[in-house]
């Protein structure tokens, strides 16, 4: 029997609109979609021969093996079946696909890789700012707060290189790692969280490191979101403050309860 191959696809942040050609293409082709939670449940429109089998992976929450995943998609595959694996955001971003990766090329099986928008560039559309801003860095870090072996970064060091941190999965530490981000940065520096980054469902907050865990804490705001830190980030002090609403592309809604 033919093998069939697998297409490891970015989803983006969650509005559709924001898909790339190619993804839309592969999922028209598709025959399984393994579907992550975090992203927009309604692009199974846009496969509409395939078989979807939910296989979400959440912080916190109770998720599917990695291990399980990754036998499905070599089961399929091994079928003759063009399997497409969705991940919110951007695949080869904190999105373990240098796991499967690794899996499916042990056993023999094509991979495709389409790349998307990760939540961390939405973040920055919505807050309208540049993370490179010449004026302010040199450049951008993005980085998870939880490492593999449940320990954390060296928020010092990464303060010390005067990037913009973007960082991911970092609600559930953010007390701690603001005190160790302000071991390093003024208390002044510009701060943001946005939660649901490119949604209709989408949150945020703006202000400095100093009030950064206990203003986002008492507005509620939790995962998933992005953190972002640097002077880059104070770009969007002014205009985002006016009444005037952020125009946002959303042409379906995003139910966050059901990707909750």
């Amino acid at each position: 029997m033919t093998t069939g191959k697998i297409t490891l696809l970015s989803a983006g942040p969650g509005d559709l609109d924001l898909l790339t050609i190619k993804a839309a293409k592969a999922l028209a082709l598709a025959d399984i979609v393994l579907l992550d939670d975090l992203a927009n449940p309604g692009i199974v429109s846009l496969a509409p021969r395939a078989r979807v089998i939910r296989v979400g992976k959440r912080g916190g929450c109770k998720s599917t093996p990695q291990a399980f995943i990754e036998r499905l998609m070599q089961r399929y595959a091994l079928k003759g079946l063009h399997v497409v694996r969705v991940k919110g955001g951007e695949a080869l971003l904190f999105g373990r696909a240098g796991e499967e990766l690794a899996a499916l090329r042990r056993a023999g099986i094509p991979v495709d890789i389409v790349n998307g928008i990760s939540s961390g560039f939405a973040a920055a559309a919505s807050l309208g700012v540049s993370l490179t801003h010449r004026e302010h860095c040199q450049g951008v870090t993005f980085i998870t707060a939880h490492k593999q072996d449940h320990g954390e970064p060296d928020w010092s060091a990464l303060a010390a290189t005067g990037t913009t941190l973007v960082i991911y999965m970092g609600m559930t530490r953010i007390e701690r790692l603001c005190t160790s981000l302000m071991s390093a940065l003024p208390a002044c520096t510009p701060a943001a969280v946005v939660q649901w980054a490119g949604t209709q469902a989408e949150r945020r907050w703006l202000g400095t490191l100093d009030r950064l865990a206990i203003d986002a804490t008492d507005a509620g705001l939790g995962s998933p979101a992005v953190i972002l830190i640097g002077p880059a980030i104070g770009e969007a002090m002014q205009w985002v403050a006016q009444p005037a609403p952020i125009h946002q592309i959303n042409q379906e809604p995003f139910d966050a309860q059901r990707a909750a």
